[in-house]
């Protein structure tokens, strides 16, 4: 919890309209949001857990478990969704055998789905840490996969 105190001097008055920030820097040191952490909130700004985590579960942005080490989003604007994102998404939750939203159990791959990447012409388009995968489709999917996890035994 030393980071949680470096982020709380950076607020040193802290009050209500200070929620989000904080909830942002602790997603961005620890990459999510635990329990711990919102209670250790609630306890600072003198806000019932129960409200942060609320106000936390409003916004798509917080997340409540940590991320793989390959975080992948997947697109479901509607060009991705047109062009066949749900067929990608249902493949990766297949071979990952996890759903969006989570960690497959060894912390390698997490599944996120996002509105929209902004890649349009590349559609259907996934991103792994940042790296753009475009016309994705099951047969690529597992190749794209497959890269990943050959890096780990390397």
């Amino acid at each position: 919890m030393g980071e949680l105190k470096n982020i709380f001097n950076r607020y040193p008055e802290a009050g209500r309209d200070n929620l989000i920030p904080i909830l942002q820097d602790i997603q961005s040191a620890e990459g999510h949001l635990s329990k711990e952490a919102i209670v250790e909130v609630g306890s600072y700004l003198n806000i019932p857990s129960s409200k942060i985590f609320g106000v936390a579960t409003f916004y798509n942005q917080f997340r409540f478990q940590p991320v793989g080490k390959y975080h992948i989003q997947v697109c479901r604007g509607t060009a991705c969704h047109v062009l066949g994102s749900a067929t990608v998404l249902q493949e990766l939750e297949k071979q990952l055998k996890v759903k969006a939203g989570d960690t497959t159990r060894d912390g390698l791959f997490s599944i996120e789905v996002v509105a929209c990447i902004g890649a349009c012409g590349l559609a259907p388009v996934i991103a792994i840490n940042g790296e753009f995968h475009a016309k994705v489709t099951a047969a690529s999917l597992t190749e794209i996969i497959e890269s990943y996890k050959n890096k780990e035994e390397e």
